[in-house]
């Protein structure tokens, strides 16, 4: 009940003009990244990668230092963001996919619980609650939240560019896709720019209506992928590091990447940057910068074990897929204008 009262709270300050004589609604747009670490942004620390587009919308606004996930892998907290609710409630418990009850592994003592496979349809999504109150919905990228029946356009959104029952980029972050929800680019056009473009035209066509804007990048799950060029920026940069401590530390069961150091993710993060850095550009061009809300977060914690090791979440323990607080803990960053 508190979560909902405080929900209803920023609605209403949201909602309403400095003066508070006549009510004037903003736009939204929520920028949700999948596995990004809390610690992988420079502003959050990272000497290795290079986000100065991030950087700059954590600037804008109001970075919060204690943002937290409702779980450490995706599907639950991605439902939470689309209800409200804690997993505990809207019974997405897991990731939609794994292993459950008998289906686990036999040895182990205790079995996690079953779960649902798909969002509620007797829930109200946000989705569905913007579009009740005028609101233009778009949705981009992952979805993970069900299969057919159960998409961004079963649960309120009237643009779905990508959205499907996949946890990863059937065919990788550069086209062709093989995403059934999605057109094929040109040969190697980027899927994260991809994806800015299209949120940013959706922004422009709807530049005179009230538009609420979900760009839930597939960036930077695996497979870890980059262009060449970036490769070598990055390697160059790695091996001027000239690390002498153990890069990797064995923790119960298994490998955690300790120094933040892989070329491969961080070009993903140049890229995953880059298109963050084209929606933004897009709303200062037209203007809608000052009258749109940008909320920018991740659904769990960065692969620090698993993944290509891909990034190091320290000083936090842990990463992806564990419950310690590389696992949970999240960038969070909200400008009001």
């Amino acid at each position: 009940m508190r979560n909902r009262l405080a929900l209803i709270f920023l609605w209403a300050l949201f909602t309403l003009s400095a003066s508070g004589a006549q009510p004037t609604k903003l736009n939204f747009v929520f920028i949700l990244v999948d596995d990004l670490g809390k610690q992988d942004m420079s502003c959050e620390g990272s000497t290795f990668y290079e986000t100065p587009n991030i950087d700059a919308l954590a600037r804008s606004g109001m970075r919060f230092s204690n943002g937290y996930s409702t779980c450490q892998v995706c599907s639950p907290s991605r439902a939470s963001i689309m209800l409200g609710t804690y997993p505990a409630r809207n019974k997405i418990t897991d990731w939609i996919g794994a292993a459950t009850g008998k289906n686990w592994r036999r040895n182990d003592r205790v079995l996690p619980v079953e779960y649902v496979h798909a969002l509620p349809k007797e829930e109200t999504t946000i989705a569905e609650a913007m579009r009740e109150d005028g609101y233009r919905t778009f949705f981009a990228g992952k979805w993970h939240l069900g299969g057919e029946g159960s998409f961004p356009e079963d649960h309120g959104f009237d643009i779905n560019i990508g959205g499907h029952h996949r946890g990863g980029p059937p065919g990788g972050y550069f086209s062709p896709y093989r995403n059934p929800k999605m057109k094929d680019g040109p040969k190697g056009e980027s899927l994260p720019i991809r994806l800015a473009k299209e949120t940013a035209d959706f922004i422009e066509a709807n530049k005179e209506q009230n538009f609420f804007a979900y760009l839930s990048f597939y960036s930077v799950h695996g497979p870890i992928q980059t262009t060449q060029i970036l490769w070598q920026k990055y390697q160059k940069k790695a091996e001027a590091l000239d690390l002498t401590e153990a890069r990797f530390k064995f923790d119960r069961t298994k490998g955690v990447r300790q120094v933040q150091d892989n070329p491969i993710y961080a070009g993903m993060m140049e890229s995953l940057d880059n298109a963050v850095g084209i929606v933004l550009k897009r709303l200062r061009d037209l203007g809608l910068d000052k009258n749109t809300v940008v909320i920018f977060t991740s659904d769990n914690g960065g692969v620090s074990s698993g993944d290509a090791f891909a990034t190091a979440c320290l000083p936090f323990r842990g990463g992806k897929g564990r419950q310690w607080e590389g696992g949970i803990r999240q960038p969070y960053y909200i400008h009001v204008p």
